[in-house]
């Protein structure tokens, strides 16, 4: 991994930990729920993280788009899909998610350079 996205999951590791850590009961349903969602059902996981991909460029949360794409890469989506998906994230969001399309382009290059290192 880059060592951004390297740093991107430590400080969420470490973040969710001391978050879930405070024994909150809302806060823990809310993260429960939040990972039931993207769990194999009706729709696959890979289908899934699409949309969640979507919808964080949408909502234009950089923190949600770095997730999804890392999720995406490890659900082995191409660099072809991740076109489509950011093409449909732009014709739904419209120009102003260009700013964070460019961030989820570097972050995807990232991750399939990394999916790549790996596999060799």
């Amino acid at each position: 991994m880059t060592k951004s996205i390297d740093e991107f999951n430590e400080y969420r590791a470490k973040m969710n930990e001391k978050i879930l850590g405070s024994d909150h009961l809302g806060i823990k349903r809310f993260y429960a729920l939040d990972h039931q969602a993207y769990e194999q059902g009706a729709l696959d996981q890979r289908t899934k993280e699409m949309l969640g991909l979507v919808a964080s460029l949408v909502l234009r949360c950089d923190d949600c788009i770095t997730y999804h794409v890392l999720q995406c890469a490890e659900e082995g989506i191409s660099k072809e899909e991740f076109l489509e998906v950011f093409n449909v994230a732009l014709v739904v969001g419209g120009s102003i998610t260009i700013p964070h399309m460019r961030r989820a382009f570097e972050r995807m290059e990232e991750a399939l350079e990394s999916r790549e290192s790996i596999e060799s």
